[in-house]
């Protein structure tokens, strides 16, 4: 696992430790600063961030409605009308490591797809 020097960041190295443990059963799961936050990997795969101590999982059109239902929010860093394709995890995802996990490997997916479709 990679470590960071988090300092005078948006991130918290609890929160962030506390997220990197909750994602470990996924396999190499590693943080990396950017942007004043932390993006997440899996396996090589780029799937998640935190920004303010913030939770955001990858997502796209298949997986939107989902997130959606689940009262999530998108990550709009640069204003509400240009949002990224990242939204909150759930709630009750950061109460449950089951849960977390299962939205977790959805994000995975997007992911995947998202890097063979670069490939092609």
């Amino acid at each position: 696992m990679e470590t960071l020097a988090v300092t005078g960041m948006a991130v918290s190295s609890d929160y962030r430790d506390f997220v990197l443990e909750q994602l470990a059963p996924l396999g190499q799961v590693t943080a990396r600063r950017m942007f004043g936050g932390v993006g997440i990997y899996a396996n090589g795969l780029f799937f998640a961030l935190i920004d303010d101590d913030v939770l955001y999982l990858k997502t796209d059109e298949s997986l939107r409605p989902e997130f959606e239902a689940a009262g999530c929010q998108a990550f709009a860093p640069f204003g509400a009308d240009k949002p990224m394709s990242y939204w909150t995890a759930p709630t009750e995802a950061l109460d449950d490591q089951d849960t977390l996990l299962d939205w977790a490997r959805k994000s995975l997916a997007v992911a995947g797809r998202k890097a063979a479709g670069k490939k092609r």
